[in-house]
């Protein structure tokens, strides 16, 4: 069993461990959440290791790719097909969520059961304006973007940090391959880190199962299975649309990102995964430069589980309170969150702050969310992991379009009775 089989393996077992631990703690301690803060504490520490090594992972690893790709307009064909299956992604996410929350109708059975309408929930209904988006894209410093591990701030002034090194010749050649350096040493302590990986499950679902219960997932459970039936519905439309590009290599790719899947389910955190699935990429034949660049941009443009829970969510509230959306304004909101998603990217709680958002603007009870806070970290789970699958695929796609899709790998012929072809 290799390393990767081995993790995956790991990481399952702390989740069932968890699972048991965390009820046992809430069934028969006196403070099962004085507890669950402790246990909190080792997931939370393995998730700022994760973000520590997350700004300049991506910087070395875009830097050397773009410098590699020769020209700005090379980028800008590669940026314009990420963005190209970015939009059609999240069209299809939100229209699924719109869709599929309509024929569940899960609100309904909670009608008369909902929180007073004027109480607060803490959250701001705010949401960045295109202009503000815009604005947001370009860092004021590039040492305050990586601080705040803004994604998209980083993948700008790498692009033109690339460009420009690429620009100055032997000067430039000299600087890019200790940037190569960084990167492979980033990638070292990631190995070092995800070794912990393991424990972090564990302790992430105990605490969230002692704190809780399992009676807010019996109350909810309704709701989280027709979400979760959802989610897997997304799922396999995202397979599907990826096998039409890449054909049974689909398969191989899914093998190869199984680990981080999962990672990010038990964590909730898919930032916790990119480590692993730039990794998993590149294993399965996707050239570095396409997936250093297209994987970044992603984390901010191709939210796709984020994007269907808002949808989801939204209307899961306001048929809670017995209000009804037109179809026009359903098909308002799903524009007005095409939009307003893309500011979710290393923003806490980033879905509720949109939906809150949301309900604002379409003169929803902000107090629906109250229904939400109980069990958003169960659904975070699926969200995550989706994110995962949909920009694993969406940087396999644009590898495949600009012919640097590997035929056959080394990985995949070793691998070749448990992963099916990758020709």
């Amino acid at each position: 069993m290799n390393k990767q089989n081995k993790l995956t393996l790991y990481i399952m077992v702390a989740l069932v461990l968890g699972l048991a631990a965390g009820y046992a703690c809430n069934r028969l301690m006196a403070d099962p959440v004085a507890i669950a803060g402790h246990l909190t504490l080792v997931s939370t520490l393995f998730l700022r290791l994760i973000k520590m090594i997350l700004a300049p992972l991506v910087f070395a690893t875009l830097v050397v790719g773009i410098a590699k790709m020769g020209s700005a307009s090379e980028i800008g064909r590669i940026g314009l097909k990420a963005m190209s299956w970015f939009l059609l992604a999240s069209a299809v996410s939100l229209a699924l969520g719109l869709l599929m929350v309509n024929l569940f109708r899960p609100g309904d059975a909670l009608v008369g059961h909902v929180p007073a309408v004027g109480i607060a929930t803490g959250l701001t209904a705010t949401s960045l304006s295109a202009a503000e988006f815009i604005a947001h894209l370009v860092p004021t410093s590039i040492a305050d973007g990586m601080a705040r591990n803004e994604i998209l701030q980083i993948v700008v002034f790498s692009i033109f940090f690339g460009c420009a090194a690429a620009a100055v010749g032997k000067p430039g050649k000299i600087l890019i391959d200790a940037v190569e350096g960084l990167a492979q040493v980033m990638l070292r302590m990631t190995g070092y880190i995800m070794q912990f990986a393991p424990l972090a499950v564990f302790a992430a679902v105990a605490a969230t199962i002692a704190r809780g219960g399992i009676g807010v997932m019996a109350t909810y459970g309704m709701f989280m299975l027709e979400f979760f039936a959802s989610i897997v519905l997304l799922w396999v439309i995202l397979i599907a649309g990826g096998a039409m590009i890449l054909g049974r290599r689909i398969l191989a790719l899914l093998a190869q990102i199984r680990g981080p899947v999962l990672l990010a389910f038990s964590t909730a955190s898919s930032e916790a995964a990119f480590p692993k699935t730039l990794e998993g990429l590149e294993h399965c034949g996707v050239s570095n430069r396409i997936a250093a660049f297209v994987l970044p941009i992603g984390y901010s443009f191709n939210l796709d589980g984020s994007m269907m829970y808002c949808t989801f969510a939204t209307m899961f509230i306001a048929q809670a309170y017995g209000m009804s959306l037109s179809a026009g304004q359903q098909l308002t909101m799903m524009l007005m969150l095409m939009l307003t998603s893309k500011g979710m990217a290393g923003v806490p709680r980033a879905s509720l702050v949109v939906i809150a958002a949301t309900l604002h603007q379409f003169q929803l009870p902000e107090a629906g969310l109250l229904l939400l806070l109980g069990i958003d970290h169960f659904l975070d789970m699926a969200r995550s992991a989706t994110n995962v699958i949909g920009n694993s695929i969406a940087t396999a796609v644009v590898a495949k379009w600009e012919g640097e899709l590997d035929p056959v790998t080394p990985l995949c012929e070793r691998n070749a009775r448990e992963v099916p072809s990758c020709a």
